[in-house]
């Protein structure tokens, strides 16, 4: 056999992974194959593969007989829409996709190129965790990966896609990703599986109320985006970079926009006239947004608050939104953890931040005491004002208590604050505000039913709106509802070249 011939035979040995037999077995459980991902994700015929001939080294438990090529992950390079991008796809044909200490090399060797060259990283996970032939050493494997995962961290995106099992160390480098997507009972994470969570604490749970994509998506907030199937998934990756830059040095994308007229009249009635009445956010958002640009992230975990990203006149851009619709709009721990996840990549990234707010203030209540509403609210708070992206608030109706200050106003660094006429900005609601301040007078009363709704329409009068802020300049313009989009593209361009320069230090301390 020649030399090429030999090549030849090596590459078709690589590309059958474990075999057909347990390519099978895969698409029965409704899954691709680590090459099929890839394919599905990157441009056609793109894809440039990098250690396609790496074998393990272990030699224990028989594994010198079982050497397959490529050892269970396919690494390499190629574009999405013409963008420069890394990927790995762990194989699950080869050894149940386990991490060896050269299938982390092959890993680690694509991000330090992803680094040098400032491109994002996708991993597919599809893996059975460290493969336990080799001990310590796919350990050290998983160690390496991590660390590599925090040195990328707001340099270039890291986004990993949960195709299968993960668990033990292997969450982790998930974890430490920008985002997480999983699909629906096909995939999973946790730490430590049912079986000894059964001996452990004596409960009974299946994988998938355990890790599944739902748990994930709507309990834990661990997952950003779930999906029906693989191929959603991918196309969910896809979809997620157009919105993102390259890395931390470039500016957010920004498409072709042709402009038109920009009034939105529906904005106008989209406010209900009772103040306690709900209204869904999206609606605003899907105003003031480029037509059906509005990529919402975390959809399903903390629905109180909204966060994604849109498109205004063809720039991306950020949006942070509290929901009326859910429990009306308060933040609580888990808001304030969404929402300070989301405003520090896009700060990361350079991507511009529009803030919606109509907020009654921080949910009240022992549950959330104790578990740390101060300590985690604070990380919203933090995350806004460390960040100097160009940062615009529009406040369409409630911004009460300490919740005005966190959500990204004048004080803590924001470029614009805007108010409609029906904006409400003050310490607390009227009728609790006039409960404290006329006390006295509503005690002493003949009629105190009566004195309580004169002095609660006092201080409506006198706070419930938005013209004591914009008189002291905490609002820099109170605008009609119908011509926000109008002023948010004005503002966004105006900003463009903003700079900020921070004091020295070599990190900061988030309150984690």
């Amino acid at each position: 056999m020649n030399p090429i011939e030999t090549l030849q035979q090596k590459q078709a040995q690589a590309l059958l992974g474990g075999g057909k037999d347990k390519i099978e077995a895969q698409h029965k459980k409704g899954k691709l194959t680590a090459r099929e991902r890839i394919a599905l994700l990157l441009d056609e015929g793109s894809f440039e593969e990098i250690g396609m001939l790496v074998e393990h080294r272990a030699r224990d438990f028989g594994m010198d007989k079982q050497v397959v090529l490529g050892d269970g992950v396919v690494t390499g390079y190629g574009t999405v829409n013409g963008r420069l991008i890394y990927v790995f796809s762990q194989d699950f044909t080869v050894f149940g996709g386990s991490l060896s200490e050269t299938h982390a090399e092959k890993i680690c060797k694509i991000m330090d190129l992803a680094m040098k060259n400032g491109a994002p990283v996708i991993g597919l996970n599809d893996s059975g965790g460290a493969r336990i032939q080799e001990g310590v050493v796919s350990l050290g494997g998983y160690a390496d990966i991590f660390y590599r995962n925090t040195l990328a961290s707001g340099v270039v995106p890291q986004i990993s896609a949960i195709l299968g099992p993960c668990a033990g160390g292997a969450v982790y480098s998930p974890a430490i990703t920008d985002f997480i997507m999983m699909v629906e009972n096909t995939s999973y994470m946790f730490v430590t599986g049912p079986n000894v969570v059964k001996t452990v604490t004596h409960e009974e749970v299946t994988s998938e109320e355990l890790g599944g994509a739902s748990t994930h998506s709507t309990k834990s907030g661990v997952t950003h985006f779930s999906f029906v199937n693989e191929a959603a998934c991918i196309q969910g990756i896809k979809q997620l970079l157009s919105y993102i830059p390259q890395n931390c040095e470039e500016d957010a994308p920004c498409i072709a926009y042709e402009s038109g007229n920009e009034i939105r009249e529906k904005l106008n009635k989209v406010i209900p006239e009772n103040a306690q009445q709900p209204y869904d956010m999206r609606d605003i958002i899907s105003e003031v947004a480029d037509t059906e640009s509005f990529f919402e992230v975390h959809k399903d975990y903390a629905e109180n608050i909204v966060v994604g990203f849109a498109r205004i006149a063809g720039r991306s851009i950020g949006i942070v939104a509290n929901q009326p619709a859910v429990l009306a709009g308060v933040l609580d721990i888990n808001a304030s953890k969404k929402g300070a996840r989301f405003v520090r990549f896009c700060d990361a990234f350079n991507i511009p931040l529009l803030t919606l707010v109509d907020v009654p203030g921080f949910l009240p209540g022992t549950d959330q005491e104790w578990n740390g509403i101060i300590t985690n609210g604070a990380k919203l708070l933090f995350a806004f004002s460390e960040a100097t992206v160009p940062k615009i608030t529009v406040i369409v109706r409630k911004a009460y208590g300490g919740a005005y200050d966190v959500m990204n106003s004048k004080h803590i660094g924001a470029d614009m604050n805007l108010a409609w006429p029906q904006a409400e900005i003050a310490v607390m609601g009227a009728k609790g505000a006039a409960e404290i301040i006329f006390k006295k007078e509503i005690a002493a009363a003949d009629d105190s039913i009566a004195k309580l709704a004169e002095v609660e329409q006092q201080y409506k009068n006198t706070f419930a709106n938005p013209y004591k802020a914009a008189a002291r300049g905490f609002i820099d313009e109170v605008i009609e509802p119908s011509v926000t989009r109008k002023k948010l593209i004005s503002a966004f361009k105006m900003l463009e070249n903003k700079a900020v320069k921070l004091p020295r230090k070599k990190h900061d301390n988030i309150p984690l």
